[in-house]
């Protein structure tokens, strides 16, 4: 059975999110806690907040082991950009892109 996690309006741009998934993509849950919580990259803290809110989901909600779980699929969707305007010479401005990502988790168990 699979069980996810979303957050979504992470204040990260999905690009950069990304370099974070591919590091603990396939693997168990303890193992990617362990390798999200000294990962130096800035989106490392708002994905182990989601891996770690799907594991509670699959513990509290289907009585699962969670040393048990498996990273199914993680991904991250694009979420609204907020525009801003930086002023510039002559009068102009230059617009300014701050990206979010909904950033979503799915474990299942291991087959043993």
């Amino acid at each position: 059975m699979e069980v996810s996690a979303t957050s979504k309006f992470v204040r990260r741009s999905p690009h950069k999110v990304r370099m974070v998934l591919d590091a603990v993509r396939g693997k168990t849950v303890d193992e990617a806690i362990a390798i999200l919580r000294f990962l130096p990259h800035g989106g490392a803290k708002e994905v182990l907040t989601t891996v770690r809110s799907a594991a509670a989901n699959a513990e509290n909600n289907y009585q699962m082991a969670p040393e048990d779980l498996v990273i199914k699929r993680i991904y991250a969707n694009e979420g609204p950009t907020f525009k801003r305007y930086r002023a510039r010479a002559r009068g102009m401005a230059s617009p300014i892109l701050k990206r979010t990502s909904h950033i979503t988790v799915v474990v299942e168990e291991r087959e043993i």
